[in-house]
């Protein structure tokens, strides 16, 4: 079944950078920010998470909890987080399968070659865990200001 707004959000659990086990039904109770984007200290997914990261006090005034979730590794997501001092835990999807789930992963192209990766996407999931807005193709320098605009439709 598509993720669409006003449907649950598919539920999951995953490793964290910091080795912790997050299940996504755990946190009802909270609007969820759940990002996906391609790769850890590139120039668009950096933009993209230190714009949250510079915005974190109002995603805590929302009672928000940020997600970050891409196919790298959980040292590679140390490294970024410690980097920048991101706030928020970042999920290793290193076998794509909340990626797949959420309908992010797919063919990509870049100077003519064809690979499979992540759409940068974001979906903001309601306290009761249904998914209330997606964000599909994000552009990483508004990203946070038009999650933020999401959180308070």
């Amino acid at each position: 079944m598509p993720v669409e707004e006003g449907r649950p959000a598919p539920d999951f659990t995953h490793t964290a950078d910091s080795g912790e086990m997050i299940t996504l039904s755990s946190l009802r109770g909270s609007p969820v920010i759940l990002y996906f984007y391609p790769k850890d200290d590139t120039p668009g997914c950096t933009a993209q998470a230190c714009g949250i990261r510079d915005a974190w006090g109002e995603f805590e005034r929302a009672g928000a909890v940020v997600l970050g979730v891409s196919p790298d590794d959980e040292s590679s997501h140390v490294k970024f987080r410690e980097k920048y001092g991101l706030p928020f835990p970042l999920l290793a999807d290193t076998g794509h399968e909340v990626s797949e789930e959420y309908g992010v992963w797919g063919e990509k192209s870049l100077y003519g070659k064809t690979y499979m990766g992540v759409e940068r996407s974001t979906f903001v999931i309601d306290e009761e865990g249904n998914i209330a807005k997606v964000l599909r193709k994000v552009k990483p320098d508004t990203h946070a200001d038009d999650v933020l605009a999401a959180l308070e439709s």
